[in-house]
Formats: C-alpha cells, structure tokens, sequence
C-alpha cells in the first residue's frame, strides 16, 4: 500500500465523478455487485485490464490502512472467474494503475449514522480510478465494491471501464445477532462471520454474549461469573478475545454491541452468585403446571433478583468492564421474557407482592437502578421490546427515557413495530416471523409429544424455515403513517439462536439468507418502479453466493448450479411477484 501526500489528494481530479448518468444496467454481465448498488451507470459495457504494478493509494488511517491492505491481497488472490462469460470491449492501450482513496473527514467514528457513502469512478482512458467517501467506514465500502467488479486469473485481472457508481444505505443498521451462550464459538467463528458481514455491507454484529445456559465472558471485576458460569475454561472469551474481535470489526466497518441479557435469561449467574438469582437450577417447567405457570420459557431457569442490594453490585461492576471493553455506543441490556413464575419463587418477592407490589414494579425498580448508570458512561441502551410490550411484565414508559432507550422488536412481525414508534421510541426490527434463522430446524426438547402432532412445525416454535426470500421480500417499516415514524426504525437484524447451532452449521445458517437482509437494508427491496424485485435478485445472489464461498465462507446453495449455467430455465413466468 502506498500513502498520499496532502498534495496529491489536493490534486485529485474530481472531475471523474461527474459523468453522464443512465439506467441501471441489467445485471447479465461480468458485474455482479452484492447489495445491489443504488446507482450504477456503465453505459458502453467496456473493461481493462488491472495493470501487475497495480496499487491502492490511500491515506493513512488506523482502521482503513488495514482495510486497503487486505483489499489489495483480496484482489491479487481470489482469481474468481464468472460461472458464464458474456461479451464485453475489452481495451487493450492501457491498464488500470492503481485506486485513489480520497477521505473528507477521518475523525467520523463507527457509530449509528455515520455516513457510509461513496462514490466511485473508473473513467475511460485513465490510468487510476478514484473512490471518494465522506469516512473511512464508506471507503471500506467503496473497497468492497471495487474487489466485486474484478475477474480473472492473476495476473490476467479485468474490470469495467467508463463506469461510475454513487452508493449509500437505506438504513443505518444492519445487523448479525450471533447468540454464543447456548453453545460457544471460538474466535475464529465470530471473525469469519464478522468478515462476511463487513463483504455484504453490513455493520453491526450483535454479540449475544450471555445467557443461562452459560457466562462466557471473562470480566477483571467478575472473574467468578465465567470460571464458575461458563460451559467449561476452554469455552470462555478472555479481555484478550474481546479486544482481537473488536479490533477486526473496526478493520472491517463493523460494530460489535454487546449484550448481556438482564434481569431474566440469567440462570447462569447463580453459579458464582445464587443468592441474587431466583429459581435457579430449576425445573423450568413442572408437572402438573400450565404454561402460565412455567419457571422459563425453555430450559435453563433463573433470573436476577431486583429486591437483593447484591445484584446491583454484581450488575455495575458488570457493566463497567463491558464499557470499558466494548467502545461502542449502544449496549443491549436485554430484557426479555422475565417470567413470573421464577420471580415468585423467592420468598422475598413474595412479601413485597403480598404487600401492594407487582411484578412490574420490580422490572421498573430494576431499570431504575441500572439504566441511568448505563447512560453515565455514555452509552444508549437497547432493550428487548419485552418491556415495554409485554403482557404481564412491563416498565412504565417514564422509566424508559426515549432518549436514551432503543427498543428492538421480535415479535408480532409489523404489528409491534408499529406500537413502538407511536410509542415515540426508536426501533431495531428483528421480526422473529422473518428474521429468526434459528426456525424450522425442529425443536431441541425430549420428551415432547408435539413432534407426533400435525402441523406442529416439526417442534419449531417459529416454523417454518425462514427462506431467503422472505427475508428480503419484508418492509421492515411497512405501513408506518408517516416519515417520522419511519425515520424512528433505525434497520434490523437477523438473528441466529443458539440452541441447535454451532461453529459446524454457522456459515450455512447465515449465509446466504444474511446477505439477503444486506441488500434489502442497503439499497432495498423493489425496483425503480416499485415492483419487489426477488425473481431479479435470484441470479445475482446465486453468483453471490459461489463467489462468497471461494472467500472461505460456508454459505448454502439456493439452486443448483445448472440454474447459472442455463439463465433464465429455472424461473416461471406464473404468479409473477406483484407490487405489494
């Protein structure tokens, strides 16, 4: 990688970027860019080839620098050849020299909103194409793209020529939640995964760290939660690990937001500290119960005990490690599915309800206690939309400042998005009925009659499978009434449970059904007419989806091959998809 001198980027000609602007091009050429950008113009279909002195010239930046370098080895040595070649002018008077990054504005950090847009030149009859961004973060976008038009066999590289491309996202987040506390993955897992995400342009890695299951988070203030709550000391995720992870998300554009899932869902506490969990080790559903009366809404019970002064204890010096760890903004405090029964296992609660109290008065008590700590070290707190939305167990709004409070949708599909924007709250949509890629996998319970049951979804709570389509094909700020409210859905996230995956199914449950997501979140779902364009995606993220495997990512197939290698015989001219 070579570096600019404040001269030359003075000297840039910005007058590449100006060029004549035409319809999107159909995608049956070598370019096949995922997510789609959001506009494209290379009006006479020509290429050249990539000079062997080839260099990308950037300025240099802590995270950016490390970006150019991994792009220009990525270029240098995927050699990916289309599955079908088409006829394109190839220009054989010059090559392509090198890329010139130009960066507007280094200080911008990688949090929610930052501007990820980017233009890119590659004009006819120069030696150097040029990538302009407002950040660093729009650059690493740009770069992605740029690795997306190459083809060919090293040294033999080729790319479009006379093309130019204005791009930015549709919405700020767009997001991986991985869940590592039902079963654990190494380090390696969460980098991988975070390097497909940063190649389909997502940005957020939502880290589900803790649950009951187990603690695998070792914390200087809290050593005793993973030594004694973890899945055994070889499954664990030293200050060391967190800081390797954050550091490759920052390289690559990708945020790490952590969540440590409070006051339920904490089961795996009461090993180091039983006293401030109630109904732990519990059967989570007795005999003889009715599901109202459960202890957990699967097994692994416990949560924390909001009366006993100990937890918060527990809770701040938790939650000081995790600031002082994770420097994004946002932290996930959870949330979700506390559940009474557990809570009225505990003698203490009992005598606060036998005397006026409610159960929900103890989750306001709880978030009482803890948000306004989480907002002195300058962080905007994420809950589940459990406390606000749910049936029994819910915090009072005023206790939930929207300022400060992100609430993150998964159930109800468009229903609760609605409810919690009128709400005047901010949104992360992860509707189970289209995000959830745990579902339809069958259900991980013994004993259960409901697999010898009709139209049980095999014991999948969510099925069925969430397929691709799907994914892509949801609105996730559909039949919101006005742009206020839809500028108070800041994207969404699919979402990967844990419970019956791990390292050896990773790729192939998020990709490619996450890359469907990235391109509906970037640059949308529909055509310039409005019409969703899935039947159109499927070829592009078919070619996607071999190009992302060369990368090293396990990503399933959506058709057979013999679909690519004979356009156009696998789709069906019934039923066509009609504006929706």
């Amino acid at each position: 990688m070579l570096t600019l001198s404040k001269f030359h980027v003075i000297l840039i000609p910005i007058l590449f970027f100006i060029t004549l602007l035409s319809p999107l091009f159909s995608i049956a050429l070598p370019i096949n860019i995922w997510p789609k950008p959001r506009f494209l113009s290379w009006p006479q279909h020509k290429a050249i080839a990539l000079s062997p002195n080839f260099t990308i010239l950037a300025p240099e930046h802590q995270y950016l620098s490390a970006s150019v370098t991994r792009y220009h080895n990525l270029i240098r040595s995927e050699n990916y050849s289309p599955l079908i070649s088409y006829p394109v002018k190839l220009m054989k008077r010059y090559t392509l020299r090198n890329l010139v990054v130009t960066v507007t504005d280094f200080s911008l950090p990688l949090h929610h909103g930052v501007d990820e847009s980017y233009k890119l030149s590659i004009p006819i009859g120069s030696f150097s194409a040029h990538l302009l961004a407002h950040s660093a973060w729009g650059a690493m976008r740009g770069l992605e793209t740029f690795s997306q038009m190459i083809w060919g066999t090293s040294p033999d590289l080729c790319l479009p020529v006379g093309i130019y491309i204005q791009d930015s996202p549709l919405f700020g987040h767009r997001g991986v939640l991985l869940d590592t506390s039902r079963n654990y993955y190494g380090v390696d897992d969460i980098m991988r995964t975070i390097k497909a995400m940063s190649a389909n342009k997502l940005n957020v890695f939502h880290w589900h760290i803790t649950d009951s299951q187990s603690f695998p988070l070792v914390l200087p203030s809290e050593p005793s939660l993973a030594a004694k709550g973890s899945l055994g000391p070889d499954m664990v995720y030293t200050p060391e690990d967190v800081s390797k992870i954050v550091q490759y998300g920052f390289e690559h554009g990708v945020r790490v937001l952590p969540e440590i899932d409070t006051p339920g869902h904490t089961g795996s506490w009461g090993e180091a500290y039983p006293e401030i969990v109630t109904c732990a080790n519990m059967f989570w559903w007795p005999a003889g119960k009715s599901w109202e009366e459960r202890l957990a809404s699967e097994p692994g019970t416990g949560q924390l005990n909001p009366l006993s002064p100990k937890t918060y204890e527990v809770v701040k010096n938790v939650i000081q490690d995790i600031v002082n760890q994770f420097p994004e903004s946002f932290f996930h405090g959870g949330g979700d599915e506390v559940i009474p029964g557990c809570w009225n296992t505990d003698p203490a609660i009992n005598s606060f309800l036998s005397s006026g109290g409610t159960l929900s008065q103890l989750l306001e008590k709880y978030i009482n206690s803890t948000l306004p700590y989480i907002v002195s070290q300058n962080r905007t707190v994420v809950y589940w939309e459990d406390v606000l939305l749910d049936a029994q167990i819910k915090a009072d709004p005023s206790v939930l400042p929207k300022e400060h409070t992100i609430l993150q949708t998964w159930n109800n599909g468009p229903e609760n998005t609605k409810r919690i924007v009128a709400a005047g709250y901010r949104v992360i949509v992860s509707s189970s009925e289209f995000y959830y890629l745990d579902c339809g996998h069958g259900g991980f319970l013994g004993n259960d009659s409901i697999y010898d049951q009709k139209e049980s979804g095999g014991g999948s709570w969510c099925a069925p499978f969430k397929t691709w389509q799907s994914i892509y094909n949801y609105d996730i700020a559909d039949g919101l009434l006005n742009e206020e409210e839809r500028k108070l859905v800041l994207g969404g996230e699919v979402a990967l449970w844990s419970e019956q995956a791990d390292s050896t199914v990773l790729d192939s449950r998020l990709w490619p059904r996450a890359s469907a997501l990235a391109e509906s979140l970037w640059s949308g779902n529909r055509d310039e007419r409005g019409v969703k364009r899935c039947g159109e995606a499927v070829d592009r993220l078919n070619l996607w989806r071999y190009r992302m495997v060369k990368r090293g990512i396990g990503a399933e197939p959506i058709q057979p091959l013999w679909c690519l290698k004979n356009p156009g015989m696998c789709n069906t001219v019934h039923g066509a998809l009609q504006d929706q």
